[in-house]
């Protein structure tokens, strides 16, 4: 039940139906009194940990400088004059369905920058990875402005959480809303995991999802007080009783259900891969169809650790890795998302963003890999009202920088808020009655 002492001042919030109300108390919303179409009612963040390579993806460089252009060709799509790698044919298929954004930088070029950067709209990280100083991840600011379906999260992360070795990277979590708007991690149950380091840090939720409730419901209070004791969040107890609430509930939720892959038509398993990246992403479709607001994929292993494991991060073996292991993973996974949720009649009303750090360098290095590159990059959206089969921005003809219409990543996430219904130049308080506008950026014009 929702806190009935949130004070709701001049609250006005779109007609998308989501009432924006919070668990917790002390998070007050303020409205400049313009409002937006609800296209999409809910969202699949898929965020590729280390950084893609424009090049080898959505912004092939056929005619670029020899040491600049790559092993790869590029192949055209079902969009007339757009091309994309030869590696991503089934997205090439379905270019229709897709706005792609060519013309994305920031300053950034370390990993935890960039993804801060990229994930949250915001400057700098401050502190640790839960500091609640530090800006909410798109993830959990679009959760706070939609109401989840009675028994479920307002929102999921899965199958891992983003490290680069062995640090916790910040930006992933709710930030200055409070702990309460950290995304419910959880672990894809099935197919083969990433190569690489990958980290699973909800060992309770995994627990309860998988065992028998009188088992792992005896274990809830004792790790309630290992976790006090080691907490120095001071939203502790706001942060615990929606931990409890939410993984309590999925003991018999609808979500506990979508948990359950080996109940969906197999030939729709094997649609989506035996990979956990093609799992995750049937799970995230199954986890929207039982009412979750908002489903964060990390499409990676969960911790970059030096860059040789199933990550985007290619600094060396760079078209091996993207050819065998990287890019068919994705192209197989992410078209069975937009094909699946299209055939259900869901995909007008599921917005689909893929995120990432940066892109990678033109020139190709020593070791055959590109480096890290925030000079420009790529991002994809399709459904929830995104017009399909665009082509925004570019960059010059060796992919160095924006070529025209050079955008910002708050001004993707504009976008994306603006498709789910919600007004980026929204108001929120933090836990300390502070007035923050939720985004700096503005809408391009995708729709």
């Amino acid at each position: 039940m929702l806190d009935p002492s949130i004070n709701r001042r001049h609250f006005s919030l779109t007609a998308l139906g989501a009432t924006g109300l919070s668990l917790f108390p002390g998070l007050n919303s303020i409205s400049d009194g313009a409002t937006f179409p609800r296209r999409a009612r809910s969202c699949i963040i898929v965020y590729l940990w280390g950084g893609i390579a424009h090049q080898e993806s959505w912004d092939p460089k056929p005619d670029a400088k020899q040491e600049l252009r790559g092993e790869f060709n590029s192949i055209p799509t079902a969009t007339p004059g757009v091309h994309f790698s030869e590696h991503l044919p089934r997205l090439a298929k379905l270019s229709e369905q897709l706005a792609v954004v060519r013309s994305l930088h920031h300053e950034v070029g370390g990993h935890g920058g960039a993804l801060y950067r990229s994930i949250t709209g915001d400057g700098r990280p401050q502190g640790k990875a839960r500091n609640r100083k530090n800006w909410p991840s798109v993830t959990a600011m679009i959760s706070r402005f939609r109401q989840a379906d009675a028994g479920t999260p307002h929102s999921v992360c899965m199958p891992y959480l983003n490290y680069d070795n062995g640090s916790l990277i910040q930006g992933q979590f709710g930030g200055w809303l409070g702990g309460g708007f950290d995304p419910l991690m959880m672990k894809t149950p099935a197919g083969r995991p990433y190569a690489g380091t990958s980290r699973y840090t909800d060992t309770e939720l995994d627990l309860k999802l998988n065992q028998p409730a009188e088992r792992v419901l005896q274990r809830q209070s004792l790790r309630a007080s290992l976790e006090k004791s080691v907490s120095a969040d001071g939203d502790f107890d706001a942060y615990m009783r929606f931990r409890n609430m939410a993984s309590d509930m999925l003991l018999s939720s609808p979500v506990n259900t979508a948990y359950q892959l080996d109940q969906e038509d197999p030939r729709i398993r094997v649609l989506y891969g035996d990979h956990i990246g093609g799992q995750s992403f049937l799970l995230a479709r199954r986890l929207i169809e039982a009412g979750v607001p908002v489903v964060q994929i990390n499409a990676g292993a969960g911790d970059l650790a030096g860059g040789n494991g199933d990550n985007w991060d290619t600094h060396r073996d760079h078209f091996p890795k993207m050819k065998n292991r990287l890019l068919p993973v994705l192209d197989q996974s992410l078209s069975a998302l937009l094909m699946d949720l299209d055939q259900r009649g869901m995909l007008d009303e599921t917005l689909v963003a893929v995120l990432t750090d940066f892109g990678r360098t033109p020139k190709i290095t020593n070791n055959g890999g590109r480096d890290h590159y925030p000079a420009v990059y790529s991002q994809i959206l399709a459904g929830g009202g995104i017009r399909g089969g665009v082509v925004y921005g570019e960059s010059d003809p060796d992919g160095v920088a924006p070529a025209e219409n050079a955008c910002a990543p708050a001004d993707f996430h504009a976008t994306m808020y603006q498709a789910l219904g919600i007004n980026p130049k929204s108001e929120l308080e933090d836990m300390e009655g502070r007035p923050f506008q939720i985004c700096q950026g503005e809408p391009l014009p995708l729709f």
